[in-house]
């Protein structure tokens, strides 16, 4: 995470950005085999991972619990697993990260026998958990958050039967992912169930059912709304990470917006995160439709506001409510920041964002220092409104750690100058 400290100021390319990135491993799917390795026994190989500030604090949480955690290079994980994890001499601290806190909340409930607290930064205090909470409850699970959000105190039995959970998946699918990675480890098979209104982004669900499945476990999908987890545990397992889908938006609007050509070394059609959706998007810049449904693919939905700064037409955000519970509010950050940009530019409509798209903006000198709210996506999809506006700064651009630490280095490599604005 970024210190607060800083800004960084882009000067605008005069040409198209070309060259060749390597996007870093996806954070989703990392943190996702670094957890079922972990769990397995034996020793696991994870080629392609993410190296970054929620990957770590992931990998840290496991070594707290007994589990060995190497790391040979830049980009591999070699995880020596019992197929049991003990209980920590002392919190785990999970950052901001998400997946870590929610994944490791419902894992540390069936695979250790006494106390975890699982909390976080200031941030990650404040962003929700107590529908999983709830939902371990009814598993049998002895399990408390006083205030809804982390830290969140597991007095583990050293296992759980499995049975029937109902989730809500409308809040965040990382929910129904954290049931389902904890279900192989029942006695008897788990049954998940979503209640209320659609999943958020399914696709997640998808990516930890695809992650289960190379670790040994066994998922069917009877129905639209049910997942039944077989009581199988995990095998190590030798796994390859595919580049980070969301990462990869920020190096395709910034071919799109400077008419340049970024070689990723992976076609925007092989990756399976959800994420990727928003290449189908980007390509038909400066064109974008009026309304763009962003539920599918929330990740990827900063990086799309600002690219669409620049249409040639208005384009309404809609099914974004979850982005109110991510990092920071990033409907409200986004509208912020667009409209610091130039007043108006970014506007809130109910939980809907309307970006008054202005492609007169491009060659303008707008100095502008942008709020980044600790939040990697904000900085990360702000900068590209740099490549296209004179004077837009970044403020604490060191919160790009969170999940792409190498993100300054990849622009400067396309030939992006940076300049210390501090």
């Amino acid at each position: 995470m970024g210190n607060g400290n800083g800004a960084t100021l882009i000067i605008p390319p005069q040409g198209p950005l070309r060259g060749r990135v390597a996007p870093p491993g996806s954070k989703s799917i990392t943190n996702r085999a670094l957890l079922l390795a972990g769990l397995a026994k034996g020793t696991s190989r994870l080629t392609g991972a993410l190296k970054s500030d929620d990957t770590r604090y992931m990998a840290q949480a496991l070594r707290d619990m007994g589990v060995g955690v190497d790391e040979p290079d830049d980009t591999s994980f070699v995880v020596h697993g019992t197929g049991t994890l003990r209980a920590p001499a002392q919190p785990l601290f999970l950052g901001n990260a998400g997946t870590a806190t929610r994944f490791l909340t419902a894992a540390v409930a069936a695979a250790v026998d006494g106390t975890v607290v699982v909390d976080g930064d200031a941030h990650m205090r404040k962003r929700p958990i107590a529908p999983l909470v709830a939902a371990l409850k009814t598993l049998g699970v002895d399990i408390d958050a006083p205030t809804g959000c982390p830290p969140v105190t597991v007095n583990g039995q050293g296992g759980y039967k499995g049975g029937r959970v109902e989730i809500d998946g409308g809040l965040s699918s990382q929910y129904v992912s954290a049931l389902l990675m904890m279900g192989a480890l029942g006695r008897e098979p788990t049954d998940v169930v979503l209640t209320g209104a659609d999943i958020g982004a399914k696709g997640y669900v998808d990516l930890t059912t695809a992650a289960m499945a190379a670790f040994g476990a066994r998922v069917s999908h009877p129905s639209d709304a049910t997942w039944t987890v077989a009581a199988t545990g995990y095998t190590a397992a030798d796994f390859v990470v595919e580049p980070d889908a969301s990462a990869a938006t920020y190096l395709w609007a910034a071919e799109a917006l400077t008419g340049g050509a970024i070689d990723l070394g992976t076609p925007a059609t092989a990756f399976t995160q959800p994420d990727a959706r928003a290449y189908d998007f980007i390509r038909l810049f400066p064109h974008l439709p009026a309304v763009i449904d962003g539920s599918q693919m929330q990740d990827a939905i900063p990086t799309l506001a600002v690219l669409a700064a620049f249409n040639t037409t208005p384009v309404r955000f809609t099914g974004i409510t979850n982005l109110r519970v991510k990092e920071c509010d990033r409907v409200a950050a986004l509208a912020t920041e667009l409209s610091r940009i130039r007043p108006g530019l970014g506007v809130e409509e109910g939980d809907d964002l309307l970006v008054a798209s202005d492609p007169g903006l491009a060659g303008q000198s707008l100095p502008t220092r942008i709020e980044t709210y600790a939040d990697h996506r904000i900085a990360m999809s702000f900068a590209l409104a740099g490549l296209k506006i004179r004077d837009i700064a970044i403020l604490d651009p060191g919160c790009v750690a969170k999940t792409y630490p190498g993100y300054w280095k990849a622009l400067a490599g396309l030939g992006v100058e940076l300049k210390d604005a501090t």
